[in-house]
């Protein structure tokens, strides 16, 4: 129980620093907790529903948001994630878990190897 609210924990300050917590709670639950994937899913975006909104309430109050290119932005995602859940329904669960591995490692080597503008 201890890891859980470890891994709870710095899932939320990294959820609030903007991180992208939600990938820690799912490699925990999944590797650790015992979790099948999509039970992990569940619970990762139950998790995201619970916490964006203070963290997304402390950045605009710090003026951290770009709000049109954030409602664009939040458009675009939401029309993405009901084509993608539309088009992934009947696909193997292993592959998807598989492909966002993959995705995980190829986003990690990026932020390490490539340099930031700025």
């Amino acid at each position: 129980m201890t890891g859980a609210i470890l891994a709870g924990f710095a899932a939320g300050v990294l959820t609030g620093a903007g991180i992208g917590g939600g990938t820690l709670l799912l490699v925990y639950l999944t590797n650790f907790g015992g979790m099948e994937q999509r039970q992990a899913q569940g619970i990762n975006l139950l998790y995201f529903l619970l916490t964006a909104p203070p963290a997304l309430y402390g950045h605009l109050k710090n003026g951290l948001v770009d709000k049109p290119l954030a409602l664009r932005a939040g458009a675009a995602g939401v029309a993405t994630a009901a084509l993608t859940a539309w088009l992934t329904a009947g696909l193997d669960t292993d592959l998807l878990r598989r492909a966002f591995g993959v995705f995980t490692v190829l986003v990690g080597l990026r932020e390490v190897f490539c340099k930031k503008e700025g």
